[in-house]
């Protein structure tokens, strides 16, 4: 039951709100809508479901043509940010609400009912109403509410966002267990990378309204096909800068030279846009192709066991991450280094070569 996007598209008024997108999603995966807000992760997601209708294009479904059929009429769950239950009906009633309006069974349902509970912790609180929980609970609640239905369509729009950290991080490990082994196919719409990279699955990076690149998620994000979506996989920010490469080395901040390194050693002699993800850029050496950054810290943030710092380096702001606590101070003067052999390297307009 494979989903298939064919040059769909999304106008509003003089406004395009997707751009021609074409995505073939398998039975049975697990894929992530990868953006900024306002990216168009949401209006792709309703296109899919049939809850707004393209401007152009079509929508197959298991070879079948769905772009006019009514959302009522497709097997499809959608799950928002906000929790939307039935504040007067109790947990069960709400998980159960779509099988009732299916007009299964009272054994059915409650087998199912049960099922979804087990899976998200459920079953103590099956008698209480919304408002008698948690967010995480209420939100546990709609996702069981799009699980139980079985649907061959599940859409989960930024689900954990609203929830708190430990929550979000305990529900982050179960939900692509949750949907392990259901022909189903699953959508995930998120801002955070981070959570591209735990879920796996195929990853679209979504950049006002184009999808930039879509694949494998571990793929994507270490051979992204652009700029642009480099910079969408990458929190915190990618660092960037125009360098030169002359042979063996690289001209960067004008009179600055470091090794060419791995990277770029196969690379014509000629100008570039060398990408950095922060935790490549550490306090401490490393044995690999390495070039010194100085600038003066503008921001340190220290978390657990890792270390974030902020330097201007010549008017341009670069990050490291890095493990270990790294107590630099604000408005000292720093110096970093950079894992050259990790370097993306792209073309002035943005294209990766390597």
């Amino acid at each position: 039951m494979s989903l298939e996007l064919i040059e769909i598209t999304k106008r509003v008024g003089s406004e395009t709100h997707i751009h021609p997108t074409s995505l073939v999603l398998p039975p049975g995966s697990f894929n992530v809508l990868l953006g900024t807000t306002l990216s168009g992760k949401t209006t792709l997601m309703q296109i899919m479901a049939g809850i707004q209708p393209p401007s152009s294009g079509r929508i197959m479904f298991n070879g079948k043509d769905v772009t006019n059929i009514a959302v009522q009429k497709r097997n499809v769950s959608m799950v928002y940010q906000q929790f939307i239950n039935y504040p007067n009906f109790s947990v069960y009633d709400n998980i159960a609400s779509p099988l009732k309006v299916a007009g299964m069974s009272k054994a059915e349902i409650d087998r199912r009912v049960m099922s979804a509970a087990d899976l998200l912790r459920l079953r103590p609180m099956l008698k209480r109403r919304p408002s008698e929980l948690s967010g995480g609970q209420q939100q546990r609640t709609a996702i069981a509410r799009a699980i139980v239905k079985d649907s061959d369509l599940i859409l989960l729009d930024e689900p954990l966002a609203n929830l708190d950290y430990k929550l979000r991080e305990e529900l982050r490990d179960e939900l692509p267990k949750l949907f392990a082994g259901r022909n189903a196919i699953v959508v995930y719409a998120t801002t955070e990378p981070v959570e591209a990279l735990l879920f796996g699955g195929q990853t679209a990076t979504l950049h006002e309204g184009r999808v930039t690149q879509f694949g494998p998620t571990s793929a994507v994000y270490r051979a992204p096909n652009d700029l642009i979506s480099a910079q969408v996989f990458s929190d915190p920010p990618i660092n960037m800068t125009p360098v030169e490469k002359r042979g063996e080395t690289l001209q960067v901040f004008g009179s600055k030279q470091w090794p060419a390194g791995a990277a770029a050693r196969d690379l014509n002699d000629g100008r570039y846009i060398l990408g950095i993800r922060p935790h490549h850029v550490t306090p401490l050496p490393s044995e690999a192709s390495s070039g010194e950054l100085e600038g003066r810290v503008l921001v340190t943030e220290l978390s657990g066991s890792e270390s974030v710092i902020h330097l201007d380096v010549d008017g341009s702001t670069w990050v490291s991450q890095s493990h270990g606590i790294h107590p630099f101070e604000v408005g000292t003067h720093a110096r970093l280094h950079v894992d050259i052999d990790q370097g993306l390297f792209f073309t002035p307009d943005g294209a990766r070569v390597s």
